[in-house]
């Protein structure tokens, strides 16, 4: 490390510091401690001369103004090490990043369900209202996987899972506000956006990156849940590909699911048995 000697005097506007932030205790120690060329305890070699050389390992005793230094700088971290630290900020409360939702242990039936952790965050076009669970079952095998920025759903994709010999699955959370307009506190169902090809062909390039060809929808459902009176709209596209979706308060829940041909062949069963789980929780106040 250079000697302080050989730290340049930075002009007044070389480092611009905003009001209230103080530069580092160590940068400012440095700064103020740096002896001028005719310094009388100037032992380390001129500003021509480059780095100084290693201190031999007997050390001569510290000049008067170095040992004030070193015993400024000591005191600073002991005062630090002692300090409380500063409470932590709330965000939002809600955190950001990937959390694990699926079931450590399997159901009866052996299959893994996934449930929207309480904390996960998410944007979805509606600013950080609350978001209702969602849940699906799974084989085992299946994992979650990063969701890109540059995905084409942009915040809309809130989740996606896949099996290198099954497929992959994403969930889109959108705002209902593309086919009405709806207050934040709103609960909408599916069957007031529209039928259901006129809500597959709007979001078919968020799910599949590309617009519907025609003849490319080959099974189309309609089915109610018992439990919670919410509307799903399921689909059958080609080549392999099934979505469910349902609309829960102020968004629109879809769950694609792909697969190659292959795939197809090998799983088609628990493909369908996976959209056919899709379920979303009625909407809270």
């Amino acid at each position: 490390m250079a000697s302080p000697a050989l730290l340049p005097r930075l002009p007044a506007q070389a480092c611009p510091v905003q009001a209230g932030h103080a530069l580092p205790v160590r940068t400012r120690v440095l700064a103020r401690a740096a002896p001028r060329e005719d310094d009388g305890h100037l032992t380390g070699p001129k500003k021509d001369a480059g780095l100084s050389s290693p201190a031999p390992a007997d050390h001569p005793p510290l000049p008067r103004r170095s040992a004030l230094v070193a015993g400024l700088v000591a005191a600073v971290a002991s005062s630090a090490a002692l300090a409380p630290a500063p409470p932590a900020a709330a965000i939002q409360g809600l955190t950001a990043g990937r959390i694990p939702g699926l079931s450590p242990t399997p159901s009866p039936d052996g299959t893994f369900l996934y449930s929207r952790p309480e904390g996960k965050s998410g944007g979805h076009g509606v600013g950080w209202s609350v978001i209702p669970k969602y849940r699906f079952s799974v084989p085992a095998g299946w994992e979650e996987t990063p969701v890109s920025i540059a995905d084409l759903g942009g915040t809309e994709i809130d989740l996606r899972y896949s099996a290198k010999s099954q497929g992959g699955l994403v969930v889109v959370v959108a705002p209902v506000a593309r086919f009405v307009d709806v207050e934040r506190n709103a609960d909408v169902r599916i069957t007031a956006l529209g039928p259901p090809d006129v809500i597959i062909e709007a979001f078919a390039v968020e799910l599949f990156g590309a617009p519907l060809n025609p003849g490319d929808v080959l099974e189309t459902e309609v089915s109610s849940d018992k439990g919670t009176g919410l509307t799903y709209y399921r689909w059958a596209l080609k080549p392999h590909r099934l979505v469910a979706a349902t609309a829960v308060g102020n968004r629109l829940f879809f769950l694609a699911i792909s697969a190659s041909g292959v795939q197809w062949r090998r799983a088609e069963a628990d493909l369908r048995a996976i959209s056919a789980s899709f379920r979303v929780d009625p909407f809270k106040l």
